[in-house]
């Protein structure tokens, strides 16, 4: 991973392959952002002009390099846009930071050391451009020879290896521990990333199990893994329902960390199909490529528990991924089928493709015998939150108004699009099945909410809970933006980071 550095060093003298500064979309025309004084100065204050003259404007994403001036150790300034000018005495957005951030580490591709003089006014600015320039330069490339071999053979492009935080004062306590903060994130999302992107011939449910395994052992993390064997002994029918078509074996893992001075609990529970066909229920045509990406949920969740180790956060933190692989054979699970889940109650399962939802209520159940403070689960669970969203933004789902509205809050406070969804209660009916206790449909129309409304059903009484469904934006089939890259994105697992640090502070109700 790019390395990360603060710099009290001036522009001019700094030997590194670029300059980074931000440019602001003015009223009049491109303005140059609050820490590039040092080269603005070096072009007799004209720098402004010269970027209008080559196109520039300060939009959002936009990105133009020139040539250094004259005395500068840096060949290359690279200009990149930071979108509207705040108003007079305003800062600028951390979220407009980042983005920024991440657009420059990848237009940066390659080289060895940038400098970033972006607008740096309080340690929380450090903290948003280090997360920007850590997300922006993810490159996942271990199934490309140039990727394997860049460094022998002059192949593709490597990642920024080290990004310089100018005017981020390195001796200043919060500064180095918004820049710390945010390595550990970034670090952990990449992770969340690169699970999302291996192809799911080498990560199956036993697979992904052995990588948390290794996870928890190196950062003190307990560990838990229940295998088919002891899923069969404990009654889980929901994910050995889903998994009885698949040649790799289903898993339960939980992943514990606690803090000797939480006073407040949280659990996570993440989908986890290493591969979704469908099942019985087999997906159309066109579908499929796609769906390795149905673990996201697993991945945020795992990557979450992981960051909040890392960050030493006063509130114990599972995580439960429920991993299973959703395929047709003659063992697999039939439309028609009743499954007996770790609950008790029995679900008719009327489309086997409708299969994360029975993953996640073994887990729901399985961490409401806890009694933990509040439970989030997360999953890229329909299409239909998909149509109604978008591709860039999730559904937050709650039995509590509150809670869903402080999820929402935790979302947009680190970047995240989410949007707040009802769980109206006559969708309900629409799923009452005459065999069974409930059944896996119901209503067409809001099938999203009628997936969060059956989620409910598994969680425990008297206990708050949440639901995100990411089917839109964790896995990125378009170009890159931002400082998210094209395949997986790592969606939610900053909101849950976020969450559970508001949750140790005793700010999230």
């Amino acid at each position: 991973m790019t390395a990360l550095t603060l710099s009290t060093a001036a522009a001019p003298g700094l030997r590194a392959d670029a300059i980074v500064i931000g440019v602001a979309k003015g009223a009049k025309g491109p303005s140059v952002a609050p820490g590039a004084e040092a080269v603005d100065k070096a072009y007799d204050g004209r720098l402004a002009g010269v970027l209008e003259t080559l196109g520039a404007s300060g939009a959002e994403g936009e990105v133009t390099k020139l040539p250094a001036p004259s005395g500068f150790k840096a060949p290359v300034v690279v200009a990149v846009g930071l979108g509207a000018e705040p108003g007079k005495g305003a800062g600028y957005d951390a979220e407009a930071l980042r983005r920024a951030a991440g657009v420059a580490a990848r237009a940066l591709a390659g080289a060895k050391k940038a400098a970033f003089a972006l607008p740096l006014a309080e340690a929380a600015d450090a903290g948003a451009v280090g997360e920007g320039v850590l997300l922006g330069a993810y490159s996942f490339d271990a199934y490309k020879e140039s990727g394997r071999d860049a460094g022998a053979k002059g192949g593709g492009k490597t990642p920024l290896a080290e990004a310089a935080l100018l005017g981020a004062k390195p001796r200043d306590k919060a500064y180095k521990a918004a820049v710390e903060r945010a390595a550990a994130v970034a670090e952990e999302l990449n992770r969340a990333r690169d699970l999302v992107n291996t192809p799911p011939n080498d990560l199956n449910p036993e697979a992904f199990a052995a990588v948390a395994q290794a996870a928890a052992k190196e950062h003190g993390i307990k560990v838990q893994v229940l295998d088919e064997k002891a899923l069969t002994k404990g009654g889980y029918g929901g994910i050995l329902g889903v998994g009885a078509g698949s040649a790799s074996g289903p898993r339960l893992v939980k992943l514990s960390y606690t803090s000797p001075k939480a006073k407040k609990s949280l659990a996570f529970v993440g989908k986890g199909i290493t591969y979704d066909s469908g099942g019985i229920s087999l997906k159309p045509a066109g579908h499929n490529e796609t769906m390795k990406c149905d673990m996201a949920g697993a991945a945020a969740v795992f990557a979450a528990v992981v960051a909040a180790a890392r960050l030493g956060l006063e509130a114990n933190v599972t995580g439960w991924l429920a991993l299973a692989e959703n395929m047709p054979s003659g063992s697999a699970t039939r439309p028609g089928d009743v499954l007996r889940m770790y609950s008790g109650k029995t679900v008719e399962v009327l489309n086997t493709d409708a299969e994360g939802r029975l993953v996640l209520a073994d887990a729901l159940w399985a961490a409401s015998q806890e009694k933990p403070d509040a439970i989030i689960d997360v999953a890229t669970l329909t299409g239909a939150m998909m149509l109604a969203l978008g591709s860039r933004t999730y559904a937050v789902m709650a039995n509590d108004d509150a809670f869903r509205s402080a999820v929402h809050e935790a979302a947009e406070e680190v970047g995240e699009p989410a949007w707040p969804m009802p769980l109206p209660e006559h969708l309900r009916k629409g799923m009452d099945s005459p065999t069974a206790d409930i059944a896996n449909m119901g209503e067409r129309m809001g099938g999203g909410l009628v997936a969060g409304l059956f989620l409910r059903e598994f969680v425990g009484e008297g206990i708050t809970w949440a639901h995100l469904d990411i089917a839109g934006p964790a896995f990125n089939e378009g170009g890159p933006f931002g400082y998210t890259p094209k395949g997986g994105t790592g969606t939610a697992v900053r909101t849950l980071v976020r969450v559970a640090e508001r949750v140790a502070l005793g700010d999230l109700g």
